[in-house]
């Protein structure tokens, strides 16, 4: 019984991978054939068939792009960029797309070993990290067992430095990987989609008026109170803004 319900489990998985990956063609087909508005629906509807992937994201933005939607497609690069955060094409169509954006906002000067750090960080996504991670683990053991079983003092040696750099190896992509999941999860980035927004000094319609922001802007999330969120722009100006004047990453 138990190996039937196996084959099935497996048989059902097969069958749906074979039908998103029919569909992800079917997407392919319609943005080659410039019928942009088949291919958002299309490219969706996986989406919604939770298979998520930096292609089938940064293929909507695409066709959002082309259809003339650019914020929707601003927020589906950066859900793109989120799974390759490495990703040329990706960063290059989201620069391209940010150019409609009307704010020109200089972004606070980060430390340099923050930057250097960052850079590390985005060379490779959370996949990529685990896997040097657990790669790096198993190398560990091995040298481990080397070292134990040699009788040679030089090959002892070897095997014990390496194995600590490695180690070290294997902790900072933990890490890494760790991070750039946290960065998936934790949603708290997002677009503003209003034509434009006045945002104010408290949670509040009644609040001060701080400044004016335009549809397509990313703002971090920095708090939340009922329906109004607290956003903070890359310059370091922050204040709240109704929750459904964003869409998150």
């Amino acid at each position: 019984m138990k190996t039937f319900f196996q084959i099935i489990f497996i048989l059902f998985f097969s069958l749906n991978a074979l039908a998103q990956q029919s569909l992800l063609e079917k997407a392919n087909e319609h943005y080659t054939s410039q019928e942009y508005d088949q291919a958002i629906e299309a490219y969706n509807e996986i989406l919604n068939g939770n298979l998520e992937s930096a292609e089938v994201y940064f293929n909507l933005g695409n066709a959002y792009f082309k259809s003339g939607q650019v914020t929707q497609a601003i927020i589906n690069y950066e859900r793109a960029k989120l799974l390759a955060p490495n990703d040329e094409d990706i960063q290059f169509n989201l620069e391209l797309a940010n150019q409609h954006v009307v704010d020109a906002i200089d972004p606070l000067p980060k430390v340099f070993f923050v930057r250097w750090w960052n850079n590390i960080a985005n060379q490779f996504s959370t996949d990529g990290w685990a896997k040097i991670s657990i790669s790096s683990f198993i190398l560990v053991l091995i040298l481990a067992g080397l070292f134990l079983f040699t009788r040679t003092i030089a090959i002892k040696r070897l095997s014990f430095w390496l194995g600590i750099f490695i180690i070290g190896i294997s902790i900072f992509s933990y890490n890494f990987a760790a991070r750039q999941k946290n960065r998936m999860k934790s949603h708290n980035f997002a677009i503003i989609t209003q034509p434009s927004v006045t945002v104010k000094s408290s949670p509040s319609e009644s609040g001060t008026d701080l400044f004016l922001i335009h549809e397509g802007l990313k703002v971090e999330i920095k708090d939340s109170l009922g329906n109004w969120r607290e956003v903070r722009i890359a310059d370091g100006n922050q204040g709240w803004l109704p929750v459904s004047y964003i869409e998150k990453i």
